[in-house]
């Protein structure tokens, strides 16, 4: 067990060594659509890389995920077949968004031996997703 402050100097060490290995500037919170972002997380059970929709208006949410929805085939076929779609995804902090993602089981932040996997996971699928997202960012914005 680490204690907080171990746990977030591992987390930190973590993304700068993954920002070290993939240099790149990633799209994440600058989609240009209010509410709408790209995110990795790596936690101590899993790694995702995500499209989440958050605003406070459920009108607003449920606009922005049926217009995903719409293209789920081709998310599907041509970027990330193992996307899941997911309407009601319960943060840890309990908050309900929507979130289309696609996930690494039974990987661990604090264990080391699991990152050079995460880290290829988190740059394959995220460079995936904002290819896709490019793409349709006008028709989701529409």
């Amino acid at each position: 067990m680490f204690s907080r402050e171990e746990s977030k100097k591992i987390r930190q060490e973590f993304w700068t060594t993954f920002g070290q290995q993939y240099p790149r500037k990633w799209l994440l919170y600058n989609t240009k659509i209010k509410d709408v972002t790209l995110k990795f997380t790596f936690t101590t059970k899993k790694a995702q890389v995500s499209i989440d929709i958050e605003p406070e208006d459920t009108v607003i949410k449920t606009y922005y995920y049926e217009k995903l929805q719409s293209l789920q085939n081709i998310l599907l076929t041509d970027y990330l077949p193992n996307c899941i779609f997911d309407a009601a995804y319960e943060l840890d902090n309990g908050k309900i968004i929507a979130r289309i993602y696609t996930e690494l089981p039974n990987v661990c932040i604090h264990n080391r031996k699991t990152w050079e996997a995460t880290m290829e996971f988190l740059y394959n699928q995220m460079d995936q997703l904002e290819q896709f997202f490019l793409e349709y960012k006008d028709f989701i914005d529409d």
